[in-house]
């Protein structure tokens, strides 16, 4: 029972796990540090495209209405992120358009394997390409598009099991911050479209939104996105 920290401080008790103070340190700001930079991305990602789609934000607030009420004041509670599919949509069409990051963290070929008539080398790195998984037209139709409305009435998930949308990961060593952070995307983008009508600033026009990347541990907005809440 109990979190992460727990089972952490119980490991440390235990004399052969080798794991002290000052490794849990490091592993929480890890943690911090990876929960935060990829979560605040995506939302700025995702705010930018619908800025870009207004009919698609459009059909954001009309469904948090339904499910909300007319209360701008409301927030998104959890319970609520079921009744929201389209919303969801949004989130995952932005993890598929602006992947946190370009590549998965590396791994090692323990030993030689053939794929696909690919031999992998015994201890070669392997690097999985996100981006270029995710803007493959072989699955994806006009990958370019962003386009909610593919997720819609199709039982796609990021948790591994549908390898064009892997942008937490799969395997044993998926991101454990997986739930959390689709959670929180759903949770903080759904409040600020609820709560707020947006608009650009500077006499900018949605079509002249700057939509280059700058490369760095996480894949964040060469501009930073601002607008106005109204």
């Amino acid at each position: 029972d109990g979190d992460v920290l727990d089972t952490l401080l119980r490991l440390m008790t235990d004399k052969d796990s080798g794991l002290g103070l000052e490794d849990i340190k490091h592993l929480l700001m890890d943690f911090f540090t990876a929960g935060t930079d990829t979560t605040s991305s995506t939302l700025e990602w995702a705010m930018t495209e619908l800025l870009r789609n207004p009919k698609k934000m459009a059909n954001a607030k009309v469904e948090l209405e339904q499910v909300l009420g007319k209360d701008n004041n409301a927030l998104v509670q959890e319970s609520d992120i079921t009744k929201l599919p389209y919303l969801q949509a949004i989130i995952k069409e932005t993890l598929r358009m602006h992947p946190p990051t370009v590549f998965l963290l590396p791994r090692k070929a323990n030993e030689e394997v053939e794929l696909y008539g690919y031999v992998v080398p015994k201890n070669a790195q392997i690097f999985v390409n996100l981006w270029a998984i995710s803007r493959d037209p072989n699955t994806w139709e006009n990958p370019d598009m962003f386009s909610p409305e593919r997720f819609i009435g199709h039982d796609i998930d990021m948790k591994g099991q549908d390898f064009g949308l892997i942008p937490f990961g799969a395997g044993r060593r998926i991101c454990p911050g997986l739930t959390l952070a689709y959670r929180m995307l759903n949770l903080m983008l759904g409040s600020l479209l609820h709560a707020f009508d947006w608009k650009l600033g500077d006499g900018l026009r949605p079509e002249d939104l700057d939509m280059n990347d700058k490369f760095g541990i996480t894949i964040q907005k060469a501009q930073p996105l601002q607008v106005i809440p109204i």
